[in-house]
């Protein structure tokens, strides 16, 4: 099969790879219909994350090929989304709805490619009513991480009726922020963001209010807004400190920031900040398995439609090109067709 591998920063191929094979029970192996590029991936193709040979992708959806013994929901032929981090579904701490954290979990890896073998695939896999139509697998594919990252971030962030939002970060994941936001009902959403096209796909996903102004004249803005309070509750879509710390000063005291932004090295947050800020922090990698079923049904009933996020839909086989138009922000989030 083909597959993507980054042999190191800003060198990504293409290359014939081993077909996967069932090695565990639990396992299935899917033939991808779609995958991604996603802002994560943009790290070790910058530098900032080491790398070396690494298969690419994360975020998939399509066909069940084969089934290990152990299998028990799924059967052959069934269209499937998966959660970027494999999880039993079974432990405590998933059925506590952190599957993200289950004993058992691994990120999954290596789905820019036309096969993928996924480990505890009843825990991982969920499967849609029926075989999708095409225009709903773009949205089906972005329920894999960005929308379901997207919908923990607000959740973490207790986004409801009555309540401001404001968003930091203006990719796919802090849009579909947006989204989630207006589905769990908010009365007002500010995102966050400097660039033409990502503010119109805000405000067509809900946004009331976008904020130009970063840092402390974003945070200056964002309480003009709000009555010099700040806003209920923030969801932080970036990972960088200046990112976080501009969501915690732009929340009300008492309210609740949902972070999700990967952070890596060299990301400090000051302790006395933290402490007079009097703000919730939640997040981490987000336990989209808990989401799955709600947002492929959502997506089956055409209430939304997150696969807008993708601007840019190439094959597999020009994956490089992707990655160079989402790193030089010509595209939001890529789509790879196979």
């Amino acid at each position: 099969m083909h597959g993507v591998v980054m042999h190191s920063p800003g060198d990504v191929r293409v290359e014939d790879r081993d077909d996967p094979t069932i090695i565990d029970p639990t396992d299935a192996i899917i033939r991808l219909t779609a995958t991604c590029i996603c802002g994560s991936d943009l790290w070790p193709y910058r530098g900032v994350e080491r790398v070396d040979h690494k298969l690419m992708g994360h975020e998939y959806v399509g066909v069940v090929e084969q089934i290990g013994d152990d299998v028990k929901t799924l059967k052959v032929g069934d269209f499937v989304v998966g959660s970027f981090v494999i999880s039993d579904n079974t432990c405590e701490i998933c059925q506590a709805g952190y599957q993200s954290k289950c004993v058992h979990a691994q990120f999954v890896s290596g789905t820019q490619a036309e096969l993928a073998r996924i480990p505890y695939a009843d825990g991982t896999l969920v499967a849609t009513p029926g075989p999708p139509d095409a225009d709903l697998i773009p949205s089906l594919l972005a329920a894999s991480d960005v929308l379901g990252t997207g919908w923990f971030a607000a959740v973490a962030a207790e986004v409801g009726p009555g309540k401001t939002v404001a968003v930091v970060g203006d990719g796919a994941v802090g849009l579909m922020g947006v989204l989630a936001a207006k589905q769990l009902g908010a009365d007002r959403i500010i995102a966050m963001s400097r660039h033409a096209d990502r503010q119109a796909l805000a405000r067509e996903f809900g946004a009331t209010d976008i904020v130009e102004e970063r840092g402390a004249e974003g945070v200056a803005r964002i309480r003009e807004l709000t009555d010099g309070l700040g806003a209920h509750c923030v969801i932080e879509a970036v990972g960088t400190e200046e990112s976080m710390l501009q969501a915690i000063h732009a929340t009300r005291g008492g309210g609740h920031v949902g972070f999700v932004g990967v952070a890596h090295e060299g990301v400090n947050l000051p302790l006395d900040q933290l402490f007079f800020a009097e703000v919730h922090l939640h997040g981490g990698p987000a336990p989209v398995r808990r989401f799955l079923p709600e947002l492929i049904q959502k997506i089956w009933n055409h209430e939304i439609d997150p696969g807008k996020v993708f601007d840019l839909k190439i094959p597999l086989e020009e994956a490089a090109a992707g990655y160079a138009a989402m790193n030089e922000r010509r595209a939001i989030k890529v789509l790879l067709t196979l």
